[in-house]
């Protein structure tokens, strides 16, 4: 068995009719569920809330690309690293005396559930995907803040947009004189300088091609009109999200180098320019005076054009690594897909509006943002397992990589350091994990012992240290692992 590929769905090593063996990806939701991988997955951290000074120094610690981390490094879970063995778990090798209905699972559930360490009110909700059928649920169609396990919600309703392929443009554009040229952006959040120098290659191409005698001279422009409304989050400045513009490279982080966690610029779309305007004098290019904030002409002509990963590998990311930023675009660009303002309220309507049209529960929701570090958010665990459930849906294939891009238990993302080598959940259990201050959550998928693919979503609140309620959430997926013997 192969690690299965982290920016899609799990692989298995087949015999071809010839004798030749081939890799291929493996269909229906219980197997995805029993396929886990560590193989060439980001060796990240969580990401949500950065107010703890603790998880501050942990989160500066690695290589990441999301926001601040919210969990631990168990001293002896396995390590997420390339070299990972494929885990492939034996259905009927986990407890025993598993609960075989929704009764016993009820009672398995409720001393886990009960635990001090979750704080005052907890909500939860275990679906059979393949069925629908609730096999438990505890206030499951509260709403409560959900912090990160938002994501779900805004990846689904992206996906379920624009579709897995989309991508999203960032491009130049030059006025009809020649005089002008443009940098307009399109909401793309993973902008690099590469892609820039790439981008002032063609444009220096175009313009001497309009010149032969000489790239230039041009004023240099910057257009991030395509995205409206306030551009500071809520709880901005912070280190875990930059502005939201249309015009940002590597997520407004002030280092180049830097990933996830990371001081970030007051004025992404304005450093863009500058790096653009650099990449176009190493190019040949004349560039008179600094870059100014003005929309693109309406007869100007495109001449240089990046696009940004998939959709599908930009809500892996954003999902295996908590990513704040690829979020907030996430959203917007549903938004945009949906004739609404790109905004913080545009975006909320369309996400709502988008997952009233795939028919699961939105009743006392509120998207206040798209990355849950709004405490304004608010969903129900009812509505995170329809959600996963639909993603699991085989007539639904281009929202599978809500599924994929879920961290996995002791391997990747923000669960990477949560399971213990030997705890019965590591390897079994994908889910997005949730931080902010006294708010504690999980959501995902695990295939218990009779092969079902359950989704569960399990929300705390008034929780003192999210160093204890992080493994009494573990605890609780963990059991649906062992559970239908």
């Amino acid at each position: 068995m192969r690690p299965s590929d982290p920016w899609g769905g799990p692989k298995i090593l087949t015999k071809k009719r010839n004798g030749s063996y081939t890799w291929q990806v493996i269909a229906g939701s219980a197997t995805l569920g029993l396929v886990v991988a560590a193989g060439a997955v980001l060796a990240a951290g969580p990401w949500d809330n950065g107010q703890r000074k603790a998880e501050r120094a942990l989160a500066a610690a690695g290589d990441r690309t999301g926001g601040a981390h919210h969990g631990r490094t168990a001293p002896d879970g396995p390590r997420p690293a390339p070299s990972a063995p494929a885990v492939l778990p034996a259905l009927g090798t986990t407890t025993r005396d598993a609960p075989q209905d929704p009764a016993g699972l009820r009672d398995a559930l409720a001393p886990l559930i009960a635990a001090p360490e979750l704080g005052n009110k907890v909500a939860a909700s275990v679906i059979d995907t393949a069925t629908g059928k609730q096999l438990y649920g505890r206030g499951a169609t509260t709403p409560m803040t959900p912090a990160s396990t938002i994501k779900i919600a805004t990846t689904v309703a992206a996906l379920s947009v624009l579709g897995p392929d989309h991508r999203i443009a960032t491009t130049a554009a030059l006025s009809p004189d020649s005089r002008t040229l443009t940098l307009v952006g399109g909401g793309d959040p993973t902008l690099s300088k590469a892609a820039l120098r790439s981008m002032a290659a063609d444009a220096a191409k175009a313009l001497r091609e309009d010149d032969a005698d000489a790239a230039g001279p041009v004023r240099l422009a910057y257009d991030i009109s395509r995205y409206t409304g306030p551009v500071l989050h809520p709880i901005s400045p912070n280190d875990n999200i930059a502005p939201v513009t249309a015009l940002m490279v590597n997520e407004g982080r002030l280092n180049d180098t830097d990933r996830g966690h990371a001081p970030r610029t007051d004025d992404p779309a304005g450093d863009a320019a500058r790096a653009f305007a650099q990449a176009l004098k190493k190019a040949g290019v004349e560039v008179t005076g600094a870059p100014r904030e003005a929309r693109a002409a309406g007869d100007a002509r495109t001449v240089a054009t990046h696009h940004s990963a998939r959709l599908s590998a930009l809500v892996e990311r954003t999902l295996t690594n908590s990513d704040n930023d690829i979020a907030e675009a996430l959203a917007r660009q549903t938004a945009i897909a949906k004739g609404e303002s790109a905004s913080f309220a545009g975006a909320r309507r369309a996400v709502t509006n988008e997952l009233k049209k795939i028919e699961v529960p939105v009743a006392g929701t509120h998207f206040a943002d798209g990355s849950g570090l709004d405490r304004a958010d608010r969903v129900t665990p009812a509505l995170l397992t329809a959600l996963l459930a639909r993603a699991a849906d085989p007539d639904r294939p281009g929202l599978r990589p809500a599924l994929t891009g879920l961290p996995i238990a002791g391997f990747s993302g923000t669960l990477g350091g949560r399971y213990a080598q030997d705890a019965e959940g590591t390897g079994l259990v994908r889910a997005k994990t949730g931080t902010l201050l006294g708010v504690n959550s999980l959501a995902g998928t695990v295939v218990d012992r009779q092969g079902r693919l359950l989704a569960f979503a399990f929300l705390a609140s008034g929780s003192l240290s999210a160093t204890e309620a992080e493994p009494a959430l573990d605890a609780l997926a963990t059991a649906l692992a062992g559970s239908g013997g």
